[in-house]
């Protein structure tokens, strides 16, 4: 059985294909909110498992939005759909506790491979979000090292990585899923997933989407050694 979906989208016409689209592929798709007060509101009623919401919206931004949902239901897993690629949209979604990002451009096979991984707890990040992503890792680890000091606040204490763990973040950036990177370091699925739980639990978070947007706040990530 599939998980409740919510679609948040100010163009009716587009929702509205949206949904048409989703329940062909056998999703339930429980609500449409046109705003981000409906979404608000329609959340509290319906309590759906996951929200495929736009960011450019009137009066209450997606991004506002998200804020006011993580903090009234921290386990809704919120994606974001959106036609924005500008970087701040992308980190600021991910900080706020999104479980991805999608560009509207997304086609269809690749939107409902994604959400199927969003369901078994995997990131909704298309490959080339994903590699920006990493890509900003990369850039505030140099900028760390650069200055001499960390990139990240001094008065935080930083969890401690083994390399290995550090090599799968870095997978897992990339959008590789569990499988494949047990294929690439030379591990199974189920230890790939062990040591993706221990650097969740190092952190405090929940999901490895959390994961990814700390260590983007954080500059932790050293270079890969795969």
């Amino acid at each position: 059985m599939f998980m409740k979906l919510m679609l948040v989208d100010d163009h009716p016409l587009f929702i509205e294909g949206l949904s048409y689209l989703l329940k062909t592929y056998g999703f339930e798709v429980s609500g449409i909110a046109n705003s981000g007060k409906e979404a608000l509101e329609k959340a509290r009623l319906l309590q759906p498992d996951i929200i495929l919401m736009d960011i450019k919206m009137p009066n209450l931004s997606g991004i506002d939005t998200l804020k006011l949902l993580k903090a009234e239901s921290p386990e809704t897993k919120i994606a974001m759909l959106t036609s924005s690629e500008e970087d701040e949209d992308l980190f600021d979604a991910i900080r706020y506790g999104a479980s991805g990002y999608l560009l509207k451009s997304t086609d269809a096979k690749e939107l409902v491979e994604l959400l199927h991984g969003l369901e078994n707890g995997e990131a909704l990040l298309t490959r080339p979000v994903a590699a920006r992503v990493l890509q900003e890792l990369k850039r505030l680890n140099t900028d760390g090292k650069e200055s001499g000091r960390p990139s990240a606040e001094k008065d935080i204490e930083e969890p401690r990585f083994t390399q290995r763990q550090l090599e799968i973040l870095e997978l897992v950036a990339k959008g590789v899923t569990y499988k494949d990177a047990g294929t690439a370091l030379g591990l199974t699925e189920r230890t790939v997933k062990y040591h993706m739980g221990k650097i969740i639990e190092l952190l405090h978070l929940e999901n490895r989407s959390q994961v990814i947007a700390y260590a983007v706040k954080m500059g932790i990530v050293q270079e890969p050694h795969i």
